[in-house]
C-alpha cells in the first residue's frame, strides 16, 4: 500500500511536468509554423494525451476484455467534458472562439451523437424503453465491425477538416515574436519528452491506483468505468489545466474537443475492427450522461452568445462529475440500482 501510494504520486508529478513541456512545445511549434494553437491542440496535444486509452483499448481487445474498453473510452469521454473543462474553467474562464464553438464542439457532439446511436441501434430498432434496461447485465446492443468502419471514416472527415484549418487560421503577431527566441530543437524535444512523461506518467496512477482501489474493496467493473477512465484521463486534464494556467485557452479546449474526437472515432473504431464491443444495459446509463455532458457543454457555449466557460459553470461542472462518480460507486455496490 505504502509503495503503491509513493509510486501514485511519483506518476501524478511526472504527469503534470509532462504536460507543461507539451503545452510550452506545442504552442511554441504552433506560433513558429503560424498555425494556431488551435490546431495543434487538435492534432499533436490531443493525440499524445489520448495515448493511454489507446494502450489500454489495444490492450482489452486484444485480451477480449471489452468491458474495461467501453468503460475507460466512455469514463474518459465524460470526464474530459465535466471534470477537466470544468476544472480549467474554474481556474481560469475558457473564452472559446467563435470558429470553436460553430465548428469543433459540433464535431465533438457529432463524435458522441454517431457512439449512442451505433451502439444503441437494437434498442431503438426493438423500441424497448430505455429506463427498464439500465440495470440489466445483459447484452442490449454491440458496436462491430462495420460500426468501427463508419468511425474511422469521420475521424478521416475529422483530420480533413482540421488540416483545413491550416489555411483560415494564424496567430497573432505580438505571439508569433513573443516566441521567437525559443528555438525549433527545443520545441520539439520538449513536445517528445511531454508525451514520454504523459504516457509513462499515466501508467504509474493508473496501475497504482488500481492497487489502491482494490485494496479498500472496490470491483473490478468500478475500476474500469471510473478508475481506468480518470487515469486515462489525467494527461487531458494536466495539459488542460497547465494551458488554461498559462493563459493557452485555444490549446486547452482544443486538447479537450480533439482527445474525445480521438477517442471515440479513432480508437473505438480501431479497437471495434479487432473485435465487437457488446453493451451491457447499465452501460448505457453511462453512455447518455456523456451525451447529456456533451449537450451541456452546448448550451454553455451558447448561451447569450457569449462563447465563454466561466468559474461558475466550470465549479458546477466538477460537481456533477462527482456526482455522477459517487452515483456508480454506489451503484457498484449495490446500495443503488435502476
Amino acid at each position: 500500500m505504502i509503495i503503491a501510494f509513493i509510486l501514485f504520486c511519483v506518476g501524478l508529478f511526472i504527469l503534470v511536468k509532462g504536460a507543461s513541456l507539451m503545452v510550452d512545445g506545442s504552442s511554441g511549434l504552433a506560433l513558429r509554423f503560424k498555425i494556431s494553437p488551435i490546431v495543434i491542440g487538435l492534432t499533436i496535444v490531443a493525440f499524445g494525451t489520448s495515448a493511454p486509452e489507446l494502450v489500454v483499448s489495444m490492450t482489452g481487445a486484444f485480451s477480449g476484455n471489452t468491458d474495461l474498453i467501453l468503460g475507460s473510452i466512455i469514463g474518459s469521454c465524460t470526464a474530459n467534458i465535466l471534470l477537466i473543462l470544468g476544472t480549467a474553467a474554474a481556474i481560469s474562464p475558457l473564452a472559446v472562439k467563435k470558429n470553436t464553438v460553430y465548428k469543433e464542439v459540433p464535431m465533438f457532439f457529432l463524435a458522441a451523437s454517431v457512439l449512442s446511436i451505433l451502439g444503441l441501434q437494437e434498442v431503438i430498432d426493438s423500441g424497448q424503453q430505455l429506463p427498464l434496461i439500465f440495470g440489466l447485465n445483459e447484452r442490449v446492443g454491440v458496436v462491430s465491425f462495420s460500426d468501427g468502419l463508419i468511425l474511422l471514416s469521420f475521424f478521416v472527415i475529422f483530420l480533413y477538416y482540421t488540416f483545413g484549418l491550416l489555411k483560415v487560421s494564424a496567430p497573432e503577431p505580438e505571439d508569433i515574436e513573443e516566441k521567437r527566441h525559443m528555438s525549433l530543437p527545443k520545441d520539439v524535444v520538449w513536445i517528445i519528452l511531454g508525451l514520454v512523461g504523459l504516457a509513462y506518467g499515466s501508467k504509474l496512477v493508473v496501475d497504482n491506483a488500481a492497487i489502491l482501489a482494490r485494496a479498500i474493496g472496490v470491483s473490478d467493473v468500478f475500476i474500469g468505468l471510473t478508475l481506468v477512465a480518470l487515469g486515462t484521463s489525467l494527461p487531458e486534464l494536466a495539459a488542460t489545466a497547465v494551458a488554461a494556467f498559462k493563459k493557452q485557452t485555444d490549446l486547452a479546449v482544443g486538447n479537450v474537443v480533439g482527445s474525445n474526437i480521438f477517442n471515440i472515432f479513432l480508437i473505438l473504431g480501431l479497437t471495434s475492427l479487432i473485435t465487437p464491443l457488446p453493451l451491457n444495459g447499465s452501460i448505457i446509463f453511462d453512455i447518455l450522461v456523456m451525451l447529456i455532458g456533451t449537450i451541456a457543454l452546448f448550451i454553455i457555449l451558447f448561451m447569450f452568445a457569449r462563447h465563454k466557460i466561466g468559474r461558475v459553470e466550470g465549479v458546477l461542472m466538477v460537481i456533477v462529475y462527482l456526482a455522477y462518480i459517487t452515483f456508480d460507486y454506489l451503484r457498484d455496490l449495490g446500495i443503488i440500482s435502476l
